[in-house]
């Protein structure tokens, strides 16, 4: 395993993720394969998901061919998606091109790891599925229907990461928290749901040119809008925005949790790098006229330096890490 873990879950996963292959290094040698892998699959299904210029069926046909790769650790119907799958993303083309590595190295992990990476990307690959099914071909603005939907989703994309992310590192590591498994797997499946809505909010205007709206349509009709008005005036979604960026912020504060139960250096830094970003990222949210604005809120180079820094931090001092909740807390 040694082979695939050096050039597949180094250079492979730095080139789809610069950020995530960071905080993968600073993991306990142990949770590095599982964690490495699984975001590369991930990564994968996600391209497949995103491929715009693709037919619906297609992507939805190579999903679920995927799925039974991952599931049987065959790669039938992996030349076809190869052919058919295309992205500009230089990284992402190369982890395409190394699926087949990928699936062998799945198979080379060890037994309760291997069903904990295929358990996750079913979850995953069915939240992109139902997502491509909802939307569709995204000729006109289709908005979720209840909350339930969207709690739905940010759980089969994101929440179940936490509950994997929990069960690998208390399968290697026993007494890594001072919580148990049931409370600690809540936890972080709240935390995982509270990322991917940060997520969500963040490409909010993004999403509506393309035909998404994530926030549920009762609740914008009762704020007086619908999702098709949402494309020439979406400062008009303010109310329900906030809403769901509170409970972004009450789902992160789940993050916090986490972390402050976390006895090993290494986890609390990988695990407090996308919380406390997330919050930097929730604050900018909140600032007037972000619905407004065309370009993408994104934390600046510096907020990502000094993350690293109150990381490292908040591994030793619980001061220091409720000294940065409070720092990039939500106003």
């Amino acid at each position: 395993m040694a082979i695939y873990t050096k050039d597949l879950g180094g250079p492979l996963l730095a080139s789809v993720s610069r950020s995530f292959y960071l905080s993968i290094r600073l993991l306990p040698r142990k949770l590095r394969a599982p964690v490495g892998l699984a975001y590369l699959l991930a990564r994968a299904s996600d391209t497949i998901a995103d491929s715009a210029d693709v037919p619906e069926e297609t992507r939805l046909g190579h999903l679920t061919a995927f799925t039974r790769m991952i599931r049987t650790g065959k790669a039938d119907g992996l030349a076809e998606l190869q052919h058919e799958i295309h992205t500009p993303h230089q990284g992402e083309t190369m982890l395409l091109c190394n699926l087949d590595r990928c699936i062998q190295w799945l198979g080379h992990l060890d037994g309760k790891d291997r069903a904990e990476v295929v358990d996750v990307l079913e979850k995953i690959i069915r939240g992109q599925t139902r997502d491509l099914e909802r939307f569709g071909g995204g000729h006109h603005v289709v908005a979720l229907q209840s909350a339930e939907e969207l709690d739905e989703y940010t759980y089969l994309v994101a929440g179940c990461v936490g509950e994997f992310w929990t069960r690998v590192c208390l399968n290697h590591l026993p007494n890594c928290s001072t919580l148990g498994l049931a409370e600690l797997r809540r936890l972080g499946a709240e935390y995982g749901k509270g990322l991917q809505l940060v997520n969500i909010l963040r490409d909010f205007t993004t999403d509506l040119r393309q035909g998404r709206c994530y926030l549920p349509e009762p609740e914008l009709r009762a704020a007086g809008t619908s999702p098709t008005p949402l494309l020439d005036a979406p400062e008009k979604a303010q109310p329900v925005f906030d809403h769901w960026r509170k409970r972004a912020a009450t789902q992160l504060d789940a993050g916090y949790e986490y972390i402050a139960t976390l006895r090993y250096a290494r986890l609390r830094i990988a695990c407090f790098l996308p919380w406390y970003l997330g919050l930097r990222t929730l604050r900018l949210l909140g600032k007037p006229g972000v619905l407004e604005r065309t370009n993408k809120v994104k934390v600046s180079r510096t907020t990502v330096r000094f993350a690293f820094v109150y990381a490292i931090a908040s591994a030793f001092s619980e001061g220091a890490l409720g000294w940065s909740r409070r720092r990039a807390a939500p106003k």
